[in-house]
């Protein structure tokens, strides 16, 4: 296994490891040590049916099955499909998913330690890739936070809420995401998580609060808590925090979702055709009980 660090703030590439067959814990946990590192890892040129993907990302954890039960691989509730391709009239996947920054599950009680994503399908315009996902790097964040903001937070907790993001992908032109079902709300209410977490790979603080889904800090007013998470919102749009993953046709991808918030772009048209498939890892094995209070420190067996 060959990893290759980006020279951005975030990511590496993986080489010379084939994710069709199972990994050793060796394996797994030199992935998990660079994963904690770098925060985004590529895996290029991989040849995955979609039980190798499921298999693959079950090493890290749980896999989250959605209850809404929309855009799933058929026979497969753990893999969603990301797609704007239509076929007979019908989607074959959600085709504005991850078009805003946001973290995923941070809405859950047990929050997500990673997303895999499989793309076999890309976008290409003028030969260059379209639909780039972007990270931000929550490490950095929670350091250049200025002291008192550090301070302020140290012992709040932020309600993040999963109707935000939906509702807001929703108001948005052309949109054809349906309302959630009442099922689909009360399957998903609002939960509240430290501001601060220890993060279980780096044994370091990050910051967790993302714009998708954060609504509200605990503790303070309506006006200082939306002052602070603006605050905390402008902050990360800082350039120096972007990483810009640029797609290739069948490359995995595994990002952080701890230390990181991310963003789809959607620069491509409806017949500039993307096909992804993806798994949402929880960090059920890192976590105690709770999903985020009790950090169990990621020990290597390397």
């Amino acid at each position: 296994m060959k990893i290759t660090p980006m020279p951005e703030i975030l990511g590496a590439r993986v080489e010379d490891l084939d994710l069709s067959q199972p990994l050793s814990a060796e394996q797994t946990d030199s992935l998990l040590l660079a994963f904690g590192r770098y925060g985004v890892l590529e895996f290029p040129k991989q040849s995955l049916t979609t039980a190798q993907l499921k298999s693959f990302s079950q090493s890290f954890g749980t896999l989250y099955i959605s209850p809404g039960g929309r855009a799933q691989v058929p026979g497969f509730p753990e893999v969603m499909v990301l797609s704007n391709i239509v076929e007979n009239g019908q989607a074959l996947g959600l085709k504005d998913a991850g078009q805003s920054w946001h973290t995923d599950m941070s809405y859950a009680p047990v929050i997500a330690l990673a997303n895999i994503l499989y793309g076999t399908q890309i976008p290409h315009r003028d030969g260059k890739p379209l639909g780039a996902t972007q990270f931000r790097n929550m490490h950095a964040v929670y350091d250049d936070l200025p002291e008192n903001l550090k301070t302020l937070l140290a012992d709040k907790t932020i309600t993040h809420d999963f109707n935000k993001f939906w509702d807001m992908m929703r108001a948005r032109p052309g949109s054809t995401r349906p309302p959630l079902s009442d099922k689909e709300r009360n399957a998903r209410p609002p939960v509240s998580h430290p501001a601060f977490l220890t993060h279980p790979l780096t044994g370091k603080k990050v910051l967790y609060a993302n714009p998708g889904y954060a609504i509200a800090i605990n503790g303070l007013s309506q006006a200082q808590s939306d002052e602070v998470l603006e605050a905390l919102f402008t902050l990360q749009l800082e350039e120096k925090y972007l990483y810009s993953h640029q797609w290739s046709k069948d490359s995995v991808l595994m990002w952080d979702n701890i230390g990181t918030t991310h963003n789809a772009v959607a620069d491509y048209g409806p017949d500039e055709h993307r096909y992804m498939q993806r798994c949402q890892v929880m960090a059920d094995r890192l976590f105690g009980p709770g999903g985020t209070r009790e950090p169990l420190l990621f020990k290597a067996r390397i």
